[in-house]
């Protein structure tokens, strides 16, 4: 294990710059709130039309693996969503709580992380988990919350997610990647340079921006904070290696790839929907501030046991 730790240590170690850089306010929220967009509109969408451009859809999209991860992850989203009704928590709660339990920091930590550590192979199946997150957990989260206040779920609710999908540039780069690896287009040399130092920049980014962003969060209610990021760590990855190992016919590699992003913290996103709809956020922040100081031990740990 130690190998490996001795791998995953720089990535938390850019983690640990920017907690200390947003601690001693070198660099204020406005500052991490720039940052941020940057990474999220050019450096991390760069990278993600630069993977699927050179991949076919074959070897991002594989039924068994899509069904596996969904199934693993539906379960534990009902297990965590269980846990918080039996405490008399609202249904929005409830729900709020289950998306931190399923939704890894697979954008801005995993596939910056897991394409260094587990070779260029690990790109498609990242990217398939990164898309049923972002096609279908965080939808559901809108729904189960417009549903609970009562609102409509019609064609409008449908067209707001459907213009939330396409305004997200993670999922305009997979999908305009995968088109013009679909038409058979040659990336030509100096796009691919391109692409390549814009992208660069994603992976130091990316792990700036979220140890910047926790300087800002504090910690309380603890407890459930604690079992959330146990769901997130523990229950989510071991889930998904039982479907995806035993249940399902994935290829073990790809699975690896699935359990490894199943294992990552809960995603700083996760805030953001908290924030937007007014349900739990302080609960969600503290999550995400435990499971990503963690995660150093126990993402490290997954990697050890899918690559020995």
């Amino acid at each position: 294990m130690l190998p490996i730790l001795l791998k995953t240590l720089p990535f938390f170690a850019l983690i640990g710059v920017g907690y200390w850089a947003g601690r001693v306010r070198i660099f204020p929220p406005e500052a991490v709130a720039w940052l941020t967009k940057f990474v999220f509109y050019f450096a991390l969408s760069a990278m993600l039309f630069r993977f699927a451009a050179n991949l076919s859809l074959a070897e991002i999209f594989d039924l068994p693996f899509v069904l596996a991860y969904l199934s693993a992850t539906t379960l534990v989203y009902l297990i965590a969503m269980g846990v918080a009704l039996f405490r008399k928590r609202g249904l929005e709660e409830a729900a709020m709580e289950a998306q931190c339990a399923t939704s890894g920091n697979t954008g801005f930590l995993g596939v910056p992380m897991l394409v260094v550590l587990l070779g260029p192979a690990a790109a498609g199946p990242v990217l398939m988990v990164l898309t049923v997150d972002m096609v279908v957990f965080s939808s559901l989260i809108t729904l189960i919350i417009t549903g609970a206040r009562g609102g409509a779920l019609g064609l409008h609710t449908l067209r707001t997610l459907a213009v939330g999908w396409f305004r997200n540039p993670m999922v305009v780069s997979i999908v305009l990647g995968l088109i013009w690896s679909g038409l058979a287009l040659p990336v030509p040399a100096p796009v691919n340079e391109f692409l390549a130092l814009l992208g660069g920049a994603a992976t130091p980014g990316a792990l700036f921006a979220i140890g910047a962003s926790l300087a800002g969060r504090g910690a309380e209610r603890l407890g459930v904070a604690g079992w959330l990021s146990f769901a997130k760590l523990v229950l989510h990855p071991l889930a998904v290696a039982i479907a995806a190992l035993w249940l399902f016919p994935v290829d073990r590699a790809a699975a690896g790839v699935m359990i490894a992003a199943a294992s990552l913290p809960v995603a700083g996103n996760v805030y953001i929907l908290a924030q937007h709809y007014g349900v739990a956020p302080q609960r969600v922040s503290t999550a995400i501030l435990i499971s990503t100081a963690v995660s150093i031990l126990t993402v490290t740990a997954v990697i050890a046991w899918i690559t020995g």
